[in-house]
């Protein structure tokens, strides 16, 4: 095999990167993800193997190194003292048995003993952080993208068993981890207020807590009954670090955080997996969604052993339970038209309680899925759902099909505005051409105002559609142009609500030019690579100016994003819709980025292994922010090697064979100070 991969590989990976970032945003910022985890998990497993099969496309802004997602807009960042990781799955119990295989080798290599499993249940809410200083709760955070949350502070306030002062005996300063969630009693009665005040239904428990947690006034919150269960404590000092994770469970009871009392422990695998199968047998018995059981190592001595990767421990995993699998009827096949045109076919089905929710639609994909599975109206049909909002239709039960039935035909029409579909040679998916349709302008719109783009608070989809029935919109250009005497004629509008809106159509102006670049809705485009042709490039003017090849070039972009960018620019309606937005007052300059001084450009520096103050991550990201690279080899151009815990043996052996510095981390913070390596 050669070191460098054909350009098919190049590509494929490329693709993989930007539809797992899309949909990373899909459910950590908007709480709607728009795949099952089945099918997320597909993807990130097909995209680590193509890395480790060709290393040299392993980067490290690759989203299977992430954790979650970037925070929002909405609240303010706050900065993890030590990161909240994610957690490595498995999908099976053979890959269970494999993983514990591979800890029992490395324990037993170390001398130091067999392991003690701790299992957990794996609970379907939000992680988050609550910090405690002098025993008063001072502040608390989402998980974001695992370096940099949101300060949700006075939101988890509301929820009663986060206390507010702990005892006497606690540490000066403790920072306590867990996971928010909505018991499902709460969901079914918050969804019963919904249906009799005539206002849509919830969809299920996680995403319902998600966005209650994230409501800007508490006192929504307050009312969510939102719950919270501990399981791991960040940081305790002048306290004894626990020797086990026991240990620490018996600390958070004493202290007064609730601790989930389905906590086991077990000194083999075999046991361990009797209790994961027994527990996803049960998995609806609890008021609460749970989708695993999370498997960890009882002594703290093993879990620093081992450490872990730039995401994920190496001494914890969670068994995912399987997908689970209903027959219902499939009723109808419909077609929804997205942002970007894309006729996407879904199924109609007589509800079904599966997974945990009760489903009433599925989707289908595309028009050669739905020919592959051969689905039909009238149909019996398998519907698969792993506790996630979109459920799948796996196909029909032919046995109980009806004998009068005929294949579904993709229509030949948009269903919204009637014209002529259209589907490219090789391309799987069809597309409504009318840039005017209304479902694609909805879409368009609402994507807009949503909170990753230019997060316009009160701006939701039903008031886009009165918006767009009243003709007082077509575009995001015009929400600048609204006036109160535009805006209090429609229902349910008062004058306080009316100046709240405009207030933040207004305040929207002036978002961050990553922001303006999502609410463009360019396909393939999302949030990292926005980011990052803001930060090289400053402007929409600079962007828009730049080829394929120079964006392409970018750290994050590569040519699948380039060359849709590229495309959206040379459109002249797109550059119309740019010149209005301008004129209307919005930003199209503002970059949020702490300009540092260029000290590493030109240079070259190596990561390996682990720092305590930086993820490997953040120190690559630390020297391209100061101007150079930081490539995954080591060659004759490098300026120096950082060497952390568990560096890799290859690279520090060509390091000292090249006479490259070798630096340990306090040598590191001084390279990015001065751009040289101490003496």
């Amino acid at each position: 095999m050669t070191d460098e991969p054909p350009q098919q590989v190049r590509d494929e990976v490329e693709a993989l990167r930007v539809e797992i970032t899309e949909h990373n945003r899909a459910y950590h910022e908007l709480d709607a993800p728009t795949i099952p985890d089945s099918e997320y998990d597909a993807l990130v497993r097909q995209l680590r193997e193509l890395e480790a099969e060709w290393p040299t496309l392993d980067r490290a802004d690759s989203p299977t190194h992430a954790v979650g997602a970037p925070p929002s807009t909405t609240f303010a960042p706050v900065t993890h003292a030590a990161p909240m990781m994610s957690l490595d799955n498995a999908m099976d119990t053979d890959e269970l048995v494999a993983w514990s295989a591979r800890i029992e080798r490395a324990l037993s290599d170390a001398g130091v003993g067999a392991p003690t499993y701790v299992c957990e249940l794996k609970f379907d809410g939000l992680a988050i952080s609550v910090r405690y200083e002098q025993g008063r709760y001072v502040q608390a955070a989402t998980r974001g993208d695992g370096r940099v949350g949101e300060d949700v502070t006075a939101n988890v306030a509301t929820i009663a068993q986060v206390p507010d002062r702990l005892p006497p005996d606690a540490p000066p300063v403790v920072e306590v981890r867990g996971e928010v969630y909505m018991p499902i009693s709460a969901f079914t009665e918050l969804n019963e207020r919904q249906q009799a005040a005539g206002l849509p239904t919830y969809v299920n428990p996680r995403n319902t807590a998600a966005g209650s947690l994230r409501q800007k006034d508490p006192r929504v919150t307050a009312t969510r009954q939102l719950r919270f269960w501990s399981y791991q404590l960040g940081e305790a000092t002048e306290a004894a670090a626990p020797a086990s994770a026991l240990e620490a469970f018996e600390a958070l009871r004493r202290w007064g955080f609730p601790v989930n009392p389905e906590i086991r422990t077990f000194d083999d695998m075999a046991a361990v997996t009797e209790h994961c199968l027994a527990t996803q047998e049960r998995r609806h018995e609890p008021d609460y969604e749970i989708d695993g059981v999370v498997v960890k190592l009882d002594s703290t001595v093993h879990r620093r052993l081992l450490g872990a990767t730039s995401r994920a421990p190496r001494w914890a995993i969670a068994y995912k339970f399987p997908p689970e699998e209903k027959a219902t009827l499939l009723t109808d096949i419909q077609v929804s038209i997205g942002r970007t045109g894309r006729a996407t076919p879904f199924a109609m089905l007589e509800p079904v309680f599966v997974g945990g929710s009760t489903v009433g639609l599925a989707t289908l994909h595309n028009e050669d899925q739905v020919a592959l599975k051969d689905v039909r109206p009238g149909d019996t049909v398998i519907v698969r759902k792993a506790g996630d909002v979109i459920p799948e239709v796996v196909g029909p039960v032919l046995a109980r099909r009806p004998p009068r039935s005929r294949p579904w035909r993709f229509p030949e029409k948009c269903p919204r505005c009637a014209t002529r579909l259209v589907r490219a040679p090789g391309d799987a998916n069809t597309f409504c051409p009318n840039r005017s349709c209304p479902a694609r302008t909805e879409q368009g719109i609402g994507h807009w105002t949503s909170r990753g783009a230019m997060d316009i608070e009160g701006l939701g989809e039903k008031l886009v559609n009165q918006l767009l029935d009243a003709g007082l919109v077509a575009d995001p250009a015009d929400l600048y142009r609204l006036t109160e005497a535009d805006l209090l004629p429609l229902p349910r509008l008062a004058q306080k609500s009316v100046q709240n809106l405009l207030g933040a159509i207004d305040a929207s102006r002036e978002r961050p030019l990553a922001n303006v670049l999502v609410g463009f809705g360019i396909e393939h485009l999302g949030p990292t690579g926005a980011e990052a042709l803001a930060n090289r490039f400053g402007s929409v003017d600079a962007i828009a100016a730049a080829d394929a090849p120079t964006m392409a070039a970018v750290d994050g972009v590569g040519p699948v994003i380039a060359s849709s960018v590229e495309r959206w620019f040379a459109d002249e309606r797109n550059r119309d819709l740019v010149e209005r937005l301008r004129a209307a007052g919005v930003r199209l300059d503002i970059v949020e980025h702490e300009a540092l001084p260029q000290v590493l450009e030109g240079r070259s520096v190596v990561v390996t292994g682990t720092l305590d103050g930086f993820s490997r991550e953040e120190a690559e990201a630390a020297v391209k922010a100061r101007g150079g690279k930081s490539p995954g080899t080591v060659s004759a151009r490098t300026t120096a090697v950082v060497v952390g815990d568990g560096a890799g043996s290859s690279k520090l052996a060509r390091a000292e064979e090249l006479g490259v510095p070798q630096l340990d981390e306090a040598g590191f913070r001084h390279l990015l100070e001065t751009g040289e390596p101490p003496a």
